[in-house]
């Protein structure tokens, strides 16, 4: 079952590795697709703001063409079957929440035509700041006061401001509200109303609003498992189609994954170093371990010869094959291991008490432990945090024991300063 799924998640690889026009449309089309597992998350907890469902409604407007583009070969009809585009929740989002929503407390959060009562008390609200708009105008026109102003401030509200010099073109109808050194301020029975009307129904928006869009977050939540499953399926076209951009780019090449025990690897290369170095620069190198005839190595050599790369190289190449990637090698046989144990530089943690060695022997038993036939073990310089021969001796014994062990006997890359293991293979 493990490599029957694993062969499904290379054979995707290799679909995209091969249709070159498809993998570069997938690549801009995922660029305007945001985080969908985030998202519905933030709006399953009710901590989503607006702009993030303008963000979730474009997400889910390119997964058909992410379908399209994926297309439906036999080799990932399965993955593009579960892109499944959500309409309805796309069309209430589109009905529902404007394109350039602001914030809910300052409003303009739902599109105009989604809610009837909504739309009434804007309506009411835009035709009283009409009014106030106005307003200036037709009182300087009435009294004659051409320094006359209509200002707002959110102690007063409202008010009509006329110079001292004016105060005796003041008409009977207006009330005085404040008095300031220069100037006085008034209002009149029908301003009151038009403020009152003006605040009450921004108040009432704010809460509509606030309502409307709770609900909405519910309905959205309630296709939760959908979204989230479409998010799953786009995740997925995301990673395959990312190892084979990787490939293409690197010149990896597709493994043979086998059932059986050995790692076959020819011409083998450090994805990193030789991303940081240059590909002319970095020396391939081959690998062969088998559980009947090559089951533990010992890898000696001066100190910057390319041990510890060449472990890590092999780990990598390893790792890569499980989760369906190309690697960096002319070619691989990969056979499926359990668990990649390592035991790679010098650390220690002092807080707990532990020193260099105590932590080298805590990890190293660790893998002695729990290491099964089906393991790759990685060990580099085991021994080296005590003494030389007391470090040896160590070393000698944890070789033997993975090499003889019955229910140990994992496939080992042992490098080490000590020459000495060497004779373990005469042995």
């Amino acid at each position: 079952l493990v490599i029957t799924e694993l062969k499904r998640r290379q054979e995707a690889v290799d679909w995209f590795h091969h249709n070159a026009l498809a993998r570069q449309k997938v690549i801009r089309l995922l660029a305007d697709i945001a985080d969908l597992e985030r998202l519905v998350n933030r709006v399953s907890s009710g901590r989503v703001m607006p702009r993030e469902l303008i963000a979730l409604r474009l997400s889910l407007e390119r997964v058909p063409e992410l379908g399209t583009a994926v297309g439906t070969g036999d080799s990932i009809n399965w993955l593009s079957k579960d892109l499944k585009p959500c309409p309805g929740i796309v069309e209430l989002i589109a009905q529902a929440i404007a394109d350039e929503p602001g914030d809910l407390e300052q409003g303009g959060v739902i599109r105009e035509g989604f809610s009837p009562e909504l739309d009434e008390i804007r309506r009411g609200s835009k035709e009283a700041k009409q009014y106030l708009a106005t307003l200036e105008k037709r009182e300087k026109e009435r009294t004659g006061i051409k320094s006359l102003k209509v200002g707002y401030n959110r102690v007063f509200g409202y008010y009509i401001e006329v110079s001292r010099a004016n105060l005796n073109l003041v008409p009977s109808d207006y009330i005085r509200k404040q008095t300031l050194a220069e100037a006085e301020r008034f209002f009149t029975s029908e301003l009151k109303e038009y403020e009152s009307l003006i605040l009450n129904a921004q108040e009432k928006i704010t809460e509509l609003e606030a309502a409307i869009f709770r609900q909405i977050c519910q309905q959205i939540s309630a296709a939760g498992e959908q979204i989230l499953a479409t998010a799953k399926a786009v995740a997925h076209v995301d990673a395959f189609c990312s190892l084979a951009e990787v490939a293409v780019r690197n010149n990896y090449v597709k493994p043979i994954l086998a059932d059986d025990d050995i790692i076959d690897i020819k011409g083998g290369r450090h994805p990193v170093v030789e991303k940081n170095i240059g590909t002319d620069t970095f020396v391939p190198n081959d690998t062969y371990l088998c559980n009947k005839d090559n089951q533990l190595i010992i890898l000696t050599g001066p100190n910057m010869s390319g041990k510890s790369t060449y472990l890590r190289q092999l780990a990598l190449i390893v790792l890569l094959s499980q989760i369906g990637s190309f690697v960096p090698a002319d070619s691989a046989v990969i056979g499926i291991v359990d668990r990649i144990f390592t035991r790679i530089g010098a650390q220690e943690d002092l807080a707990a008490g532990q020193s260099t060695f105590m932590v080298e022997m805590i990890e190293t038993a660790n893998i002695l432990n729990n290491a099964t036939p089906r393991s790759l073990i990685i060990l580099d310089e085991i021994g080296r945090g005590t003494s030389t021969y007391d470090g040896l001796s160590i070393a000698w014994a944890v070789a033997e024991f993975i090499h003889n062990h019955p229910e140990l006997g994992a496939k080992t890359m042992f490098a080490t300063h000590y020459h000495e293991l060497v004779e373990l293979a005469s042995i």
